[in-house]
């Protein structure tokens, strides 16, 4: 979504995700345990690294959110969260990030760490070390005692996912805690000589909206699409960029956010969705999410740790089915203190 980007030339809407959270060893010195304390200015040197910019933000009394040039930064007291798309840099920027975070505040460990990411539409297009899977695990491993996973097909739609071995005394994150993420994807993927061929795009009606043809703005784009009623209670900060591309962050009361990214070009249209909103269970979003982007298919991942409320949801999603959509794939793994399930559903023939 770089705003130099020409319309018809690729862009890789699929993001690498980053979750840290931090902590401490002792209970001693915590006056100063707040990663919002960090100063804009030094972001943007980390953001620098990665290549890309902060465009707007917004905050509240739990989060500071970032819309960026390529996707988006969350900054709570003791977590980051940091999504970029395109051929971002984004693993280049954790070890300064955590010399940031030592040099700034109090902290002293890394709690937890998550990266993941689909498979790359076109990987050949990303610098090093996301030049495949196996590159950004070395680079994970340099930092942290971490294990690698690869969920789905590799020959097709699959989701990659580095978190840390937890030590026998390992405690974790101790709040409730969930995350809610789904990719809206094309129909049909084929790899024609190292070509990408779309056989079905998402609503070409539907990605128009999120170009400068048909809304002069974000917030008419945000109306127009419905974005707006997805989640009640949420404040959006979005961004329409030119001539097209869509980003938005929800802040929400009690430290919960919502993002979604859209890359509306009819050759590799895209559309992520994230959030940290906790629900028992998330199929009417879910529901009012394929109605919104019409896809061809998409990828859903939910993490919830023991404590969360979306816990029982993982459990049940062998049970739900959307309507006018067959699931292709169902897996679930369970780690110390998260449990995730990653699902592909596929629009049905009519």
């Amino acid at each position: 979504m770089d705003e130099k980007a020409n319309y018809c030339d690729f862009f890789e809407g699929t993001e690498k995700l980053l979750e840290i959270w931090f902590g401490r060893r002792t209970e001693s010195n915590t006056a100063n345990c707040d990663l919002r304390a960090i100063p804009r200015s030094t972001w943007e040197k980390i953001l620098k690294i990665v290549k890309c910019t902060i465009i707007s933000f917004k905050k509240n009394d739990y989060m500071d959110a970032y819309v960026l040039s390529e996707s988006s930064l969350f900054v709570a007291k003791n977590r980051i969260i940091l999504k970029t798309c395109g051929s971002t840099t984004l693993l280049l920027a954790v070890k300064p990030l955590i010399y940031v975070v030592r040099d700034n505040t109090d902290f002293d460990m890394v709690i937890d760490i998550f990266y993941s990411r689909k498979n790359f539409m076109r990987p050949e297009l990303q610098e090093k070390p996301h030049t495949s899977f196996e590159d950004e695990t070395e680079a994970l491993d340099e930092l942290f005692d971490g294990s690698a996973y690869c969920l789905g097909r590799i020959n097709r739609d699959c989701w990659y996912l580095y978190t840390l071995n937890p030590l026998e005394d390992f405690i974790g994150v101790q709040v409730p805690d969930q995350t809610l993420e789904i990719s809206f994807l094309a129909k049909a993927l084929y790899i024609l000589n190292s070509d990408y061929v779309i056989m079905q795009e998402l609503d070409p009606k539907i990605m128009k909206i999120f170009t400068k043809e048909v809304c002069s703005t974000a917030k008419e784009a945000t109306q127009k699409s419905g974005i707006d009623k997805l989640l009640p209670g949420v404040v959006i900060d979005d961004y329409l960029f030119e001539p097209c591309g869509y980003s938005m962050n929800g802040l929400f009361k009690g430290g919960y956010y919502v993002t979604i990214h859209i890359t509306p070009e009819p050759q590799y249209s895209y559309v992520s969705f994230e959030t940290n909103y906790p629900q028992e269970s998330y199929s009417d979003l879910i529901f009012r999410l394929l109605k919104l982007f019409c896809p061809g298919k998409f990828i859903m991942t939910l993490f919830a740790n023991k404590l969360s409320v979306a816990a029982i949801s993982n459990c049940l999603y062998h049970k739900v089915d959307f309507r006018g959509f067959n699931r292709k794939e169902l897996q679930f793994s369970h780690f110390k203190n998260y449990d995730l399930t990653y699902a592909l559903f596929a629009k049905a023939p009519s």
